[in-house]
Order: structure tokens, then sequence, then C-alpha cells
């Protein structure tokens, strides 16, 4: 693993969080200071964007242009904090947008608010949750639950303390469901039964998983949830927190308006009422269903996990090393010979840092983890096992990475060996497909000055890069009494051509 700068201790940290919903985006800043954080700002807009994701998963313009409006006020509040110091993340109709639209909408909204969007997995999103939730309310050494209900998705998260043991992301959300399920904003009982039978189906696979053990603490977060709490206050109930009675009674209230313009409900809000109805259905299913009697409602969600996720990547507590440890652990990698390829890799990348671009922190990472699961696949078969652990990679629940990070990670590993071309370069996103090509050659090139497997140290190249070719300058004498090595490197050569990429050996005299 690579090694992490020295942070001065008691440094203040400004850090922003801003979490791409389904229905609404949410920005946070915080202050992170003598092992403190500090919420200082925070925005909420409503902007709908699962509404706009027609049946193609292409995202209209009315919906787009409702985002990046959003993003530009946003922007001005985020530009100028450092890069590393902000997450900008995607969570449901992102992960479900496809084509150049999303593609192009994920750019304007980097140019918008200076800072790159991670679209990251329904697991991921709920690991965040939890870290958000968990550090809102009293800690509690028992097992906990933690819900969030969003407007394209629903996570369920079991743990204790601030670890997530047990979680889970269900393909149903107050936005998809009340549209579905409520067509026209009609509130009828016959409607409800659909809306949540349809619940039920998607519990029945994960719910035996949060039977096994009661959670002292539930915890619901989140805009359907908040909603409910406001709504019950109001109307004298729920006074120790929201109980499946409460929820029917809501039910009921909905039912006998007819329709979601004649709800009158106190403390609901006008752009809340529309998706309201499949929030609640969902919300009682799942506490009914999983046997849940009350829930209290949380301050912290998904965006304040972010600035506590981040706040571990700043204290030598990044959940994405801990994921890596436990690939590496899972799969028995030979962890000795990983640290010989990262410990070489590392080095070559110092030398070409500046001059292939590679010098931020998410480079050298990227590449010690790489180097850390290179031989991951092995645990599968011998052959092909580059491909093994590319793929296993690629389609892991691996908390801690966004989407794109963990598709680059893929695909170093399936590149690290054997033939390489272009075509293997489009596992990588499109914008990363040059330095991901970069990273591959250092990571290829300690691979094979490590095929000894030995600690016995050998000759360490220096490396000189400009543009698309690398030039390795190595001892002559050395070069003559390791032929293998040699033809090692010739063939090298003409793999590293072949995707683009010019490799020079030169022999030292001395």
């Amino acid at each position: 693993m690579s090694r992490r700068r020295a942070r001065p201790r008691g440094a203040t940290e400004i850090l922003g969080a801003v979490d791409l919903g389904s229905n609404s985006f949410h920005m946070v800043i915080g202050r992170f200071s003598h092992g403190q954080l500090v919420v200082m700002d925070r925005l909420r807009e409503s902007v709908r964007l699962a509404s706009g994701l027609d049946r193609h998963h292409h995202l209209d313009a009315a919906s787009q242009r409702r985002a990046l409006a959003c993003l530009a006020r946003f922007g001005e509040r985020l530009r100028n904090l450092r890069a590393g110091r902000v997450r900008v993340v995607g969570t449901s109709t992102l992960r479900q947008a496809r084509g150049r639209s999303a593609d192009r909408f994920r750019e304007q909204a980097r140019q918008a608010l200076g800072h790159p969007v991670e679209v990251i997995s329904g697991i991921e999103e709920a690991r965040l949750i939890y870290l958000g939730v968990s550090h809102s309310l009293p800690n509690l050494r028992a097992t906990q639950m933690a819900i969030d209900i969003g407007g394209g998705s629903t996570e369920i998260i079991q743990g204790r303390g601030f670890e997530p043991l047990r979680m889970e992301s269900l393909y149903i959300g107050c936005i998809s469901l009340s549209e579905s399920a409520f067509p026209g904003g009609k509130l009828s009982a016959r409607n409800f039964r659909q809306a949540r039978q349809a619940v039920r189906i998607e519990l029945e696979p994960v719910r035996a998983r949060f039977l096994q053990t009661p959670p002292a603490r539930v915890a619901g977060t989140a805009g359907t949830i908040r909603a409910a709490n406001d709504v019950l206050l109001a109307l004298g109930r729920a006074r120790k927190g929201i109980t499946v009675k409460d929820l029917e009674f809501l039910v009921e209230r909905m039912i006998a308006a007819g329709h979601v313009r004649r709800l009158d409900l106190p403390g609901l809000s006008a752009d809340r009422a529309a998706i309201f109805p499949g929030g609640i259905a969902i919300l009682v299913e799942v506490m009914r269903s999983l046997g849940l009697r009350r829930m209290v409602v949380a301050e912290g969600a998904l965006r304040e996990g972010i600035l506590y996720d981040m706040v571990g990547r700043l204290t030598n507590e990044d959940a994405r090393v801990r994921t890596v440890k436990a690939l590496q652990r899972r799969f028995r990698v030979d962890q000795a010979q990983a640290r010989r390829v990262a410990t070489l890799a590392l080095a070559m990348l110092r030398q070409v840092a500046e001059s292939w671009d590679l010098g931020r922190d998410a480079d050298r990472n990227l590449l010690a983890w790489a180097a850390a699961l290179h031989e991951l696949g092995l645990d599968i078969a011998h052959t092909h096992y580059h491909q093994h652990g590319g793929y296993l990679l690629q389609h892991a629940d691996m908390p801690g990475f966004a989407r794109d990070e963990q598709r680059l990670l893929a695909c170093l590993v399936s590149c690290h060996r054997r033939r390489l071309n272009r075509e293997q370069l489009h596992g990588a996103p499109p914008e990363q497909r040059r330095r991901a090509l970069r990273l591959i050659a250092l990571l290829r090139l300690a691979v094979l000055f490590n095929r000894g497997r030995t600690s016995k140290a050998g000759a360490a190249p220096e490396l000189v890069a400009r543009g698309s070719t690398l030039a390795l300058a190595l001892p002559a004498r050395w070069l003559a009494a390791n032929p293998l090595t040699e033809a090692d490197l010739t063939q090298e050569r003409r793999h590293l051509a072949a995707a683009g990429l010019v490799m020079k050996v030169v022999r030292r005299q001395r």
C-alpha cells in the first residue's frame, strides 16, 4: 500500500460533500479540526432527476437543466475547495442512466462543480448512509439498523457501533413506486395494496438476513422518513418514534383523500406530496416485514457519511484499504509478492509522475492497490488468472470504491500481463484511458522484474517518460547476466506498442 503523507496534528481541513440523489440534491460543507467534524453549511434542492429517466435509461433535457442549474449554485461554494477535499456522489438514477446523455451530464456536472462526479454502487451508498446515521446518534455497542428511502432505491443496513455488518440496496424508491403504483396521483386502497405487494416482493430475498439479529435501535433518515415524522408529530403522534400503527394511520388518511392534490397532512411540503404515498408504502412494509416496533429519526444521512468517510481517508482509516486487505485474505493472495511488486511500481511511478501527470494521491493509491491485488485470480485458476482477477474486481461489492475507480482497478489487474491492445482499455472510463495505460505499463514492468518472487535486490530501472514514449535504462552487465528478463523486456516492448506506447531499453555501460 502507498504511504499517506503525514498530516500536521491539529490541521484544519474544509471538506465538501454533494449527494446527487434521485429526488433531491444535497450539499454539506464541514470543518475537520482537532479530531472533530463540524458542519458549517447545508444546501438542499428538489431536482427530481429520477422523473427524467425514460424507459431506455436516458436522462431527458428538462431534468438535466434542473440538475445543472442547481449544481451551478452549489459550485459557487465548492469550486475553490481543494481537489481531494470534495466528494460528489451519484446514486440510483445515475447508476441507471445510460448512453451519451449520461456521460455528457456527468461532464457538465463536473464543470459546474469544479469536481468530478463519482457514481457509487448501492452497497457503497448503504455503507455511507450507515456512517452518517451512526455518527449522528449516541454510540451504541448493540446491533442497530439504519433505513433510507430514496427516490430510486431503499437502503437497509445493520451494524454495530460505526461498523456496518449487513447491507442491502433495494431497487425500489419513493419516486419510482409513486409513479408506477399511483398513476395520475390516484390514492385508492387497491393502489396501496399493489404498492405494498411490490415492496414485499423486493424485500423477500433479503428479509431473513435481517431477522437473524433483532436490532436494539432502528434509525431512519432522508426525505421520506423525515417527512413522515414531521407529519405525525404535527398530528400529535410518534412522540417516541414512528410505529407501524402510525404509518397505517397515514395510509388510511391518504386513501380517504383519494388524490395527492387533496392531501391534507400538516407539515407535508408541496414538493414532497406527489412522492409521499410511495415512500410510506415502502416504509410501512419494511417495518412490518422486518418486525420493527419503533423507529427514531437520525439527522445524519448519506452526505454526512461522505464527510466522515473523507475524514477516515485523512486519518488513515480508509475503507478502500480495508477492502483491499479483505480481498487479499479472501483470495489467499501472496502478500510478500504483492509488496515486492508494489514497492517497485511506486518507485518507478515517482520517476515519471511529473512527465506523465501521475502525481496525485489517487494515482499512487490505484497503482498500489492494483499491485496488491494483481494475483487475485490465481485462487480461481492459473490460466488467464489476470482476467479472472479483473472480472472479480469489476463485479465485486467493494466498500469505499466509486464505480469508475473500481472499473479502473479492474482494468489494471486484467491488463497486467500477456497481450495488450487498445480494446482492452475499454474497461476503463473513456476519459481515463490514457492514465490507465500509463499505470498499466508501470504495473506490468514491476511484475516483470519480480518474476523471480524473491526479495533479492535486482537492478532498479531508471525511467524517463515523454508523451507516449518510455525509456528504461539498465546496466548492460546486468542484462547480459539476466537473459530471461532481457527476453521478457523484448516481448513487453511489442505488447506495449500494440496499445500505443513505445518502450525503449537503454544499456548503461556502468
